[in-house]
């Protein structure tokens, strides 16, 4: 692993979307000696549809009680976000069983907020789905984390998603919308929420398009993640990111803000993200 040290610039960050539980315990090892001080961990999809609302209560029992344990062993704090994933979302019924289990874990230390909720085919029971987990936020006064659509619906998905929220009339500061890419950062920064940047090494946005993006917007309200899963990602994502932004100018102080300070600043809204990273 010494190799990684020396490759790697020695510079602390947060992984703002990251889904360990399809992940070895090998990867907080590298995250941890990466610089990684905190990985927070959306629910997502588990790679196949689960059946029943009992295999959800499991699961959000492994993101806060499980996953913090496994983080800690390498001096990471874990943070979660609950929902029920928008590809699970075709299914109204079992959608409301799902949502209505997640206040009971809403008292755990390690909940930021609600996420990742969204859209996947743009479809009315994933709208409705969404509208049910945003009035779940409102309720309790919680930050959310907004999955949008790949691909050609992405755009379309994005606004529609912008409108649900403002429906409901949540403060767009406490809402991040993660996976912009070109065609869509602008709209959701405009309207004054956050912005996430996936850097996936097939689809979303490669590392340089983010930096080119950066280039465009500016580094404000916006970050870096890897949103690193079960299918071809790279957990490592932001500091070779980080170090490719030393490679084309940027000061280090510019990136510690995109990689450090952004995601802090944006959970600890939440009351829960204590860590100090001045």
């Amino acid at each position: 692993m010494a190799g990684l040290l020396y490759r790697y610039p020695a510079m602390n960050y947060i992984e703002p979307h990251a889904h360990m539980v399809s992940r070895t315990t090998d990867d907080y090892e590298k995250l941890a000696l990466a610089g990684c001080i905190a990985v927070c961990e959306p629910a997502f999809w588990a790679g196949f549809d689960r059946t029943s609302a009992k295999g959800f209560y499991d699961y959000f029992l492994q993101l806060t009680r499980f996953e913090p344990r496994r983080a800690a062993r390498y001096n990471l704090q874990h943070y979660a976000w609950l929902c029920i994933n928008p590809k699970e979302a075709e299914d109204p019924g079992l959608a409301r069983e799902v949502i209505d289990l997640i206040p009971e874990f809403l008292d755990a230390p390690n909940v930021l907020g609600i996420g990742e909720i969204g859209l996947n085919k743009n479809s009315r029971n994933e709208l409705k789905v969404l509208h049910w987990h945003i009035e779940l936020a409102v309720q309790h006064d919680l930050l959310i984390l907004v999955h949008t659509p790949h691909l050609e619906d992405k755009l379309k998905g994005t606004r529609l998603t912008i409108d649900a929220l403002r429906e409901h009339g949540v403060r767009p500061e406490r809402v991040i919308i993660d996976h912009v890419e070109e065609h869509t950062v602008r709209p959701v920064l405009d309207a004054g929420f956050w912005a996430g940047m996936t850097l996936y090494p097939q689809s979303k946005c490669s590392i340089d398009r983010a930096i080119d993006i950066l280039d465009l917007y500016g580094s404000e309200h916006i970050w870096m993640n890897s949103a690193c899963d079960w299918g071809a990602s790279d957990p490592l994502a932001v500091p070779k990111a980080a170090q490719q932004m030393l490679r084309r100018g940027y000061s280090r102080e510019r990136i510690r803000h995109i990689i450090l300070n952004n995601p802090a600043d944006f959970m600890r809204q939440s009351g829960r993200f204590d860590l100090d990273v001045r």
